[in-house]
């Protein structure tokens, strides 16, 4: 029988998926370019100015060296380093933190006495997002002169750890696909699949990878942030380091996660697989459904808090979209899979699982759209920035392998209108019936062994004759279901498109993984520009700058909290908490709390829990001012088991 293609035309009773999902995927990036002129977001943090600036030439060396940053950074001692033409140090290897009034600067103080000549500045520090950042320039003193300092070439975060460290993030998210898409899979389109062993691998080996991939990422990530040295990665202080951090609590959380995870699966294709009452099945796949969307969008979450999503403007709106973007993408693409898997390997799957499938891909497409159209929105800046700079390029890819993806699964939709049960059953009776004329002479063979054995003395069997024959018959009875599912004409039409669908899926998803590491074409741009004047000034309401002295009774429990509120009005704002201790370095405590009262109005105290971003920096998004007015801000700084107060001012909000 000849497989003959399904024609492209429209069709009167199908959905045009292609059509519609392609028309919102391009509005989403046109719509998403319109809107860039709005202010955009921050990520992905780069060098705005500095002072002195690149390339110039002061009369009489500077007592310091600024550097100014499109958004918050975490910085350690030895992050700026100033060397003198003869490569050695000419700062005191300690960065000062000089943010005010909404323009992230960080300082060092230089060595007085620094002869003529030029001077190299390097720097490397982790951007809010997570994402390491670093770069050098060179600035003279008197006049240029020759300098044995090399400029470093390679970025923060590349080498064999760099390259290791991106593997891992793509196999992490490769295994979320395969575990939440293929569980979606059974549970939404085919739940006879439960029970199917090629079914059952692929969400396992999702799970496996997943899990192998949060380990390697958390024993990778403080080279990967630091020194990029391999043998760092079992370093047990820089371990520790990492899990102080918001990205290792998201890697650790994932962990727990996935630890739930592993009860789903097991319940899923044990209990669930063999469940044959249909009332009882019922509940169980309610239940299932709604707990594996929980831990879906928890490990889902693990992304959105620590990396492009939890850092710039409205990251309270930003993380739940990245929440739902990352899900659509898993139904779409790990369902895709399983569909794949199912066609190829396993003889039952039917063709209104199959357009139960084609209903869930539409809706996560329409999703993707959606959210594509925010996140548009929060990265790109300008026409400019999507042709000229290497994300917005990456990005006119990624909505090309989208389009094409689409375009794919349109003409799967049409192989799946073609697979009706008549077909499906009518096709394997004929198939197997070939098979049978043709495996005539072999189960012959097997009839007269069979005969041989039962005349034998005694009707006894021998056992070992008799397991080789149930091999026989078991190959026998898998070939025959093969060639059904391979006679079948619309199955193996459908099987070709959907392959095609697959590997771009592949190709899409590692486009992807580029995009999350990769500066953003706002940064890059403003980078580029070289931008020396400060950050722009808050809007209505201002920001929020306090210095609290505090004294908990305890060893080096003196110092100072600074803490920053911004953009200082109603509604979500950002706070920043910085701790310094009587020597103006940073302090590092074992717990800040904060807490919002407007006494006026007899509302709060609203507590805030601030992430400690490194040391002696906290930082708090989403912090919510419902109404203006006076309020006052109390501050808990613990810096013992049993030494603590609280200090408190107030301030006028909005």
């Amino acid at each position: 029988m000849t497989a003959t293609a399904p024609r492209l035309g429209p069709s009167p009773i199908r959905r045009p998926l292609a059509a519609v999902a392609l028309l919102a995927t391009l509005i989403s990036l046109l719509f998403g370019l319109v809107l860039a002129g709005a202010s955009p977001a921050s990520a992905h943090a780069a060098l705005t100015g500095s002072d002195p600036q690149d390339g110039a030439v002061v009369a009489t060396a500077p007592e310091e060296v600024t550097l100014t940053f499109s958004e918050q950074i975490a910085m350690g001692d030895d992050s700026i380093r100033v060397l003198d033409p003869t490569g050695k140090r000419a700062d005191d290897g300690a960065p000062r933190d000089l943010t005010s009034g909404g323009a992230v600067r960080y300082g060092v103080q230089l060595h007085s006495g620094l002869p003529d000549g030029t001077y190299t500045v390097a720097w490397q520090a982790v951007s809010a997002d997570s994402h390491p950042v670093s770069g050098a320039f060179t600035f003279s003193v008197g006049a240029p002169s020759e300098t044995t300092v090399a400029l470093p070439s390679n970025e923060a975060g590349g080498g064999l750890v760099g390259a290791l460290y991106g593997i891992a993030r793509y196999a992490a998210y490769a295994g979320f696909i395969l575990l939440a898409g293929g569980s979606a899979f059974v549970l939404a389109c085919w739940q006879r699949g439960a029970g199917a062993l090629p079914m059952q691998r692929l969400v396992v080996r999702g799970w496996i990878t997943l899990t192998a991939a949060t380990l390697a990422m958390l024993f990778l990530r403080s080279p990967y942030t630091g020194s990029g040295e391999l043998g760092d990665a079992f370093d047990l202080d820089g371990l520790q380091a990492v899990l102080d951090t918001k990205p290792g609590a998201a890697l650790v959380s994932r962990l727990l996660l996935l630890g739930a995870s592993a009860l789903f699966i097991a319940v899923l294709f044990g209990a669930y697989a063999k469940r044959e009452d249909e009332k009882e099945k019922q509940d169980l796949t309610f239940g299932l459904a709604t707990g594996g969307a929980v831990i879906a969008t928890g490990i889902a979450g693990t992304w959105a808090l620590a990396e492009h999503a939890s850092t710039g403007i409205q990251p309270g709106i930003a993380m739940p979209v990245d929440v739902l973007h990352l899900l659509a993408v898993a139904a779409w693409l790990g369902g895709l899979v399983a569909l794949l898997v199912a066609l190829y390997r396993t003889p039952d799957i039917t063709s209104s699982a199959v357009r139960r499938f084609s209903r869930m891909a539409f809706g996560s497409v329409v999703v993707l759209a959606a959210t594509g159209l925010y996140q548009s929105w929060r990265q790109v800046g300008s026409w400019s920035a999507l042709t000229g700079t290497r994300y917005g390029q990456l990005l006119l890819l990624k909505v090309a392998l989208v389009a094409v993806l689409v375009g794919v699964a349109w003409i799967s939709r049409r192989w799946t209108g073609r697979l009706t049960e008549r077909a499906v059953s009518a096709s394997a009776t004929a198939a197997a019936d070939t098979a049978d004329v043709i495996d005539t002479a072999d189960t012959a063979d097997i009839d007269d062994t069979d005969g041989a054995v039962d005349a034998a003395p005694g009707g006894t069997v021998d056992a070992e004759r008799a397991a080789q024959l149930s091999r026989q018959r078991a190959a026998l009875t898998a070939t025959k279901e093969k060639r059904a599912r391979d006679a079948d004409p619309d199955r193996s039409g459908l099987r070709r498109s959907v392959m095609v669908e697959t590997a771009i899926a592949v190709v899409l998803l590692i486009v992807t993984t580029i995009l999350t590491s990769t500066e953003p074409g706002r940064t890059e741009e403003e980078a580029a520009r070289g931008n020396t004047t400060a950050a722009p000034a808050p809007v209505t309401g201002g920001q929020v700058n306090l210095s609290l002295p505090f004294d908990t009774g305890g060893q080096n429990g003196k110092g100072t909290v600074r803490l920053d509120i911004s953009p200082g009005g109603t509604g979500s704002n950002s706070v920043h908490l910085w701790i310094d201790g009587t020597d103006e370095r940073p302090l590092d405590v074992p717990e800040v709390k904060l807490a919002f009262t407007l006494e006026s109005k007899d509302i709060g105290p609203l507590p805030v829990a601030p992430d400690r971003l490194t040391e002696g920096h906290w930082t708090a998004s989403g912090v919510q001012i419902p109404i203006a007015g006076d309020w006052k801000v109390a501050v808990t700084v613990r810096t013992s088991d049993i030494d603590q107060t609280t200090i408190s001012k107030n301030v006028k909000i909005g």
